[in-house]
């Protein structure tokens, strides 16, 4: 066995940052509650703000550009859509202007694999935008591959993409905030996956990529705390977007509405309540917590 410090208190001690502490100086750590001159409308508008400039990763997907409308809607200043082909989301990103004239909404094209491209992205965003707040990580693959036939390549893209890139763009986005010297939001997107067994599909490396990401949400809001920047997930159940759809899904459709006790899919729009809770003003308090979107499936 390796030699093991006698001391491991103190050397854990040693490496450890020093950690900050709550002042009410400090409104990274002590975030003020509403003005008492708001009135009651004022008040539950207060409540659901969203703040700041968002980086959405996925951002051509059908859950991305739903929640990114959901964002700006909240009142965010500026929105940076990231995907490894943007333009495929032209028309929805061009509604979005139209819809929003007076934000400030741009595209990136990034592989979130590689980290040289999410640092680029990191510093194009801040030269459009000015500062980065929210990090959204919608980017992310499935397969229905049995165990016993995916191939090593299959294991590793669904496993890079999934985990490896959210974890590259929440460290660039982590650095990029910790020299703002801001609080910020970083929200993955995990899924029922991470919590049971899919049926009936059989989808092992993408159920391990959600589930390592869970953990990961969990280690980083440990982490990244005291420099005023909250970690959550939210796991999403079965959605109804294009990519549940198509001929061979009408079984698996079947089941998972008869296994859910609303009988149905999730509709894209039902995951953006709580996507501005954990963004705004309403979940301040809320770190590394996993919120379960899914129609009440994991009741069963």
């Amino acid at each position: 066995m390796p030699d093991v410090p006698e001391d491991r208190g103190s050397l854990v001690n040693r490496q450890l940052p020093e950690m900050v502490l709550s002042t009410a100086d400090n409104p990274l750590t002590v975030p003020l509650p509403p003005p008492p001159t708001l009135s009651s409308a004022q008040r539950a508008q207060y409540r659901f703000q969203v703040k700041g400039n968002a980086i959405v990763t996925g951002g051509a997907g059908n859950l991305a550009l739903e929640a990114a409308r959901a964002l700006l809607e909240h009142g965010c200043s500026g929105l940076s859509l990231w995907d490894l082909n943007p333009d495929q989301a032209f028309e929805s990103v061009k509604t979005l202007h139209a819809s929003f004239p007076d934000r400030r909404i741009m595209t990136e094209a990034v592989d979130v694999r590689d980290a040289e491209q999410v640092a680029a992205a990191i510093e194009s965003t801040v030269k459009v935008l000015g500062s980065v707040d929210i990090l959204c990580c919608f980017a992310g693959i499935v397969g229905c591959t049995h165990a016993i036939d995916m191939s090593p390549e299959e294991w590793r893209r669904t496993h890079d993409i999934n985990l490896t890139g959210a974890f590259l763009c929440a460290q660039a986005f982590a650095r990029q905030v910790i020299s703002q010297g801001t609080s910020a939001s970083v929200v993955f997107i995990a899924s029922i996956s991470a919590h049971h067994t899919n049926y009936p599909q059989p989808q092992a490396a993408y159920n391990s990529s959600k589930t390592a990401l869970l953990s990961l949400s969990h280690s980083l809001a440990a982490e990244w705390t005291r420099y005023g920047i909250r970690v959550n997930t939210i796991s999403p159940g079965y959605m109804d977007t294009i990519l549940n759809e198509g001929a061979g899904l009408e079984r698996a459709r079947e089941m998972w509405n008869k296994r859910n006790p609303m009988g149905r899919m999730g509709d894209p729009w039902e995951l953006t309540g709580p996507l501005v809770l954990l963004c705004g003003n309403g979940g301040r308090y809320i770190n590394g917590a996993d919120l379960v979107v899914d129609g009440g499936a994991m009741v069963f």
